[in-house]
């Protein structure tokens, strides 16, 4: 339970901005690369791609303390832990369920064509056929990432979905969370095995799981690193997917409760992350940090949240909500949360976040579960470049191009112009041929060829 006793120390670490004209070099972030995880990622990859599933059972053994027969769960024990959860659980999945999958059908957008003077182009818009999911496990359960990752693939058209999942190490298994997650969102395949391991297994194939077109999923830093390797083999997203950040700006116009307990749950994600209070209210500062000591004197995980915001919990002060708005910009985090008086009036100015939520009811938690949008979200600054994930993710574009008489007489000239200045003299031949014989292409086309 949560409890107010105890004695009161800052959870947060104070950083005073005030005067500062560039904030930029002042703003520590967790340093959550290097050669090291590097090395390992690709020592990992390659154990992988040389000896398949022994490796990954070897490395399952040696990351998760998990002894496994079969990589693969029986289909059977996914469909019935729908049986085996709480009810309540089960409404919770299928409201969660619905949410996201109505978003994510307004990503859908049908095949199009655009005509111009004799030249036709249609973009056709086909799914990926088969994708690889990642959600973290071990001690913990994720059914949400299950549902949040499942079901833009599967609204974007994909044919097979496979999931990875690291098993629990006490009971060497996927916790019935996940599993009815998986029922719930209509994965087809699930694997216990995690960590970069299971990345590797997915990109390039082992003898039990067969290799996929495009990988998503959150993780931490080897999943996320080993994504990073594997990426041009298979399709991933360009965000970096690692530890969980939040950035809250707030004035004082919500309970400072509100605002610490918002700080602290993207904490309780684990290490490397990021926990950020931004404010020009002293005063509002020195309560968020009370208020949150309080707020985590008997949390369960009170150990872990504490040595997270040790080394990434920062409360900010700024002399105006215009710095406050450029600081968190140059962190780009994972989510914003704009409790203030006013957050309009802050949102025009934001260029870089996953997802903002600016509502004094809407904390990040509506995000992780039921708000709709995916909660894979950019992190490490990636949201400078890149977005959630979303149906696009799983899809790819092919264009079409069909010209006719009048469009190619148009068009010839230029692409001749534009060969012979690259060199390239077969291109301009092409066009030169078919404007030679007219009788030749006549034919071609009343042919069908």
């Amino acid at each position: 339970m949560w409890g107010t006793a105890g004695t009161v120390q800052p959870v947060l670490n104070r950083l005073d901005l005030r005067g500062v004209t560039d904030p930029g070099p002042l703003l520590p972030r967790p340093e959550i690369d290097g050669d090291d995880p590097v090395a390992a990622v690709r020592d990992i990859i390659d154990q992988v791609r040389t000896h398949g599933d022994q490796a990954v059972r070897e490395l399952t053994a040696r990351f998760d303390g998990v002894e496994l027969d079969d990589l693969r769960v029986d289909p059977t024990e996914v469909k019935g832990a729908l049986d085996r959860v709480p009810g309540p659980l089960v409404d919770a999945l299928g409201a969660a369920a619905a949410n996201i999958d109505a978003y994510h059908r307004t990503q859908l957008h049908p095949d199009v064509t655009h005509e111009k003077e004799g030249v036709r182009v249609r973009s056709l818009t086909r799914p990926f056929e088969r994708v690889g999911l990642y959600v973290p496990g071990g001690r913990a359960e994720y059914p949400s990432t299950v549902l949040m990752t499942a079901i833009p693939a599967r609204v974007a058209g994909v044919a097979e979905i496979a999931l990875c999942v690291p098993p629990n190490r006490e009971t060497g298994r996927i916790g019935d969370a996940v599993l009815a997650g998986a029922a719930v969102a209509g994965v087809d395949e699930v694997y216990a095995i995690g960590g970069a391991q299971a990345v590797a297994a997915m990109a390039y194939g082992t003898e039990s799981i067969r290799a996929v077109d495009g990988i998503a999923g959150p993780g931490n830093i080897y999943v996320a690193i080993a994504k990073r390797e594997v990426a041009g083999t298979v399709s991933i997203p360009s965000a970096f997917a690692g530890p969980s950040e939040v950035v809250v700006i707030g004035d004082g116009a919500v309970p400072a409760s509100w605002a610490a307990i918002d700080v602290i749950l993207q904490a309780e994600h684990g290490p490397d992350g990021l926990a950020w209070l931004v404010t020009w209210d002293e005063g509002f500062l020195d309560e968020v940090n009370r208020v949150g000591s309080e707020l985590l004197d008997q949390a369960p995980r009170r150990d872990e949240i504490l040595s997270t915001l040790e080394s990434s919990g920062y409360a900010v002060l700024v002399d105006s909500p215009e710095q406050a708005i450029e600081v968190s910009n140059l962190i780009a985090p994972e989510h914003l949360e704009l409790l203030v008086a006013d957050p309009d009036a802050l949102l025009a100015s934001v260029r870089h976040a996953g997802a903002v939520f600016t509502s004094p009811l809407a904390p990040a938690s509506t995000g992780d579960y039921v708000a709709g949008p995916s909660h894979v979200l950019p992190t490490n600054g990636t949201a400078r470049f890149s977005s959630a994930l979303t149906v696009a993710d799983f899809q790819k574009h092919i264009h079409v191009v069909d010209i006719d008489q009048e469009g190619f007489d148009r068009l010839a000239p230029h692409v001749i112009a534009l060969a012979e200045t690259e060199g390239l003299d077969a291109h301009a031949e092409s066009i030169r041929l078919r404007q030679a014989r007219p009788a030749e292409r006549a034919e071609a086309r009343g042919s069908g060829s």
